[in-house]
Formats: structure tokens, sequence, C-alpha cells
């Protein structure tokens, strides 16, 4: 499956934003969804992961009741809906999708094997 994310840019804090995750090349409705994001001079951190029949969520506990992810498996396409932004939410950020990963595993890098290119999302204050 590939994988394309769109929908960063420059906001404010405060403000709000939505990205998506469209897929294309596979059965979109059998993959889990995640994001993770990079911010400079950080590791990959996970963000905020669906199960492939939106019945599970998980959320880091830094944007936990501010962001929410959704996915409407019929446009084949992940969102992840950001709001209140902080400063610290200003890194790129990318999808990644799995067909086999378990619930304990969905904070895992390591555990998606397909990966879109990102997209920058940038918070000034």
């Amino acid at each position: 499956v590939q994988l394309q994310a769109s929908g960063g840019g420059l906001v404010q804090v405060g403000d709000s934003l939505r990205l998506s995750c469209a897929a294309s090349g596979g059965a979109f409705r059998n993959y889990v969804v995640a994001w993770f994001r990079l911010a400079p001079g950080k590791e990959n951190e996970f963000v905020a992961a669906i199960s492939r029949g939106s019945s599970g969520t998980a959320y880091a506990d830094s944007v936990r009741g501010r962001f929410t992810i959704s996915r409407d498996n019929a446009k084949s396409t992940v969102y992840l809906q950001m709001n209140s932004l902080k400063a610290e939410d200003t890194a790129l950020y990318t999808c990644a999708a799995s067909s086999t990963v378990i619930v304990s595993a969905y904070s895992r890098s390591t555990s998606y094997a397909y990966w879109g290119q990102g997209t920058l999302v940038t918070v000034s204050s």
C-alpha cells in the first residue's frame, strides 16, 4: 500500500489543523494506520493510531484530548484532527500502515511496514 500525507502548514498556537493520509494500492480496510512525528533533535514519536474498523484508537499522552484520529475506509483515508496546537507540536508528521500489528504494539514504529513521505506542521508562538 502507498501512503500520501497532506494538510500540514504554518499555524499559530491554539489553532487547529487537519492532516490526511490517503492510501492506494491495497485493501485499506485491512490496515491499522498510525501517525508519527519527528521534531528537530528528537526521536520519532508515536502520535495516534486507529484500528481497521475504527473501533479502537490509541493516543500519545502528549496529544490525548487535543488530537482525534479517524478514518473513512470508503475514501481510503485517515485523518488527524489537531486542535489547541502548541509550539511543541511542531514536527514532520508521517502516516504509517500495517496489516499485522496488534493493539499492544500500536505505538512502536517498527510495527509498521508502510510509510508515507510526511507533511510538515509548524506551530508559531
